[in-house]
């Protein structure tokens, strides 16, 4: 009589150890699919960009010239081109500019010859006919009007019989480094502003910046109709110009 009794008290530990193992298996398996969810939770963002822009006038004026003289003998066009550069040296000291902000260039030597053909148009041979030299200068100065005056002028030179190219002024600004870090700031500014608008008429908040990219550093001209450029136009042709920049963020939103 007694050994049914063991037996059932046996039994009942057994399952009450079976009912603890299902009970504490549950209980993982409900921790562990908590922490994968957690683990594997989507990521709410938001991608926004934002621009700032400014006008701003040149500050540094570059203009250049360049004039040739051709001769058969080379000591002679040497000669004829040295006396061109004092010339022009001296026409520019009269206009007021500095000699530092003046640059002349080495002197380029080209030979050149012409080609002779027979009567069946085929080429028989060439024959030499000179040196053509080519000497540059460059004048920059942060002086604009004085040197857009002379750029205008430019033609009291060619009529003393310098044969003188001389293309339009170029302009550029030496603050420029400093005006990007400023347009930077403000886009960075603007886009985070966007984000948080966003993200409020939606119901959420911004928590964190996952990403941040600086976008195309544009300069144009002011009243132009200059377009804009994927690599970022750079205008070099109007005093008056345009500055702009964008910044792209990507946002965490709780």
């Amino acid at each position: 009589m007694e050994q049914p009794q063991i037996k059932n008290r046996n039994t009942g530990v057994y399952l009450l150890g079976l009912g603890l193992i299902a009970i504490a298996m549950v209980i993982g398996a409900y921790v562990l699919a908590g922490a994968y969810k957690y683990k594997f939770k989507k990521q709410e963002t938001i991608r926004v960009t934002g621009s700032a822009g400014k006008d701003f006038i040149s500050d540094l004026i570059a203009w250049n010239g360049s004039y040739s003289r051709k001769a058969f003998d080379l000591k002679e066009a040497y000669a004829l081109i040295k006396t061109d550069e004092q010339n022009v040296k001296s026409y520019l000291v009269s206009k007021g500019v500095k000699p530092n902000e003046m640059i002349f260039s080495s002197v380029k030597i080209d030979k050149q010859f012409d080609t002779k053909y027979n009567e069946e148009g085929r080429m028989t041979g060439s024959e030499f006919t000179g040196y053509n030299l080519t000497q540059n200068v460059k004048v920059e100065s942060k002086d604009i009007p004085k040197v857009e005056g002379l750029a205008r002028e430019i033609t009291g030179l060619i009529e003393t019989g310098i044969e003188l190219n001389s293309p339009e002024p170029l302009y550029f600004y030496t603050k420029l480094a400093d005006l990007k870090l400023d347009l930077l700031d403000k886009a960075a500014e603007d886009a985070r502003k966007r984000a948080d608008i966003i993200a409020e008429k939606t119901g959420g908040k911004i928590v964190s910046v996952s990403k941040a990219n600086m976008g195309i550093f544009q300069i144009t001209g002011q009243n132009s109709n200059e377009d804009y450029s994927y690599g970022g136009a750079f205008n070099t042709s109007s005093k008056n110009k345009t500055a702009s920049i964008t910044v792209n963020l990507e946002c965490t939103v709780k």
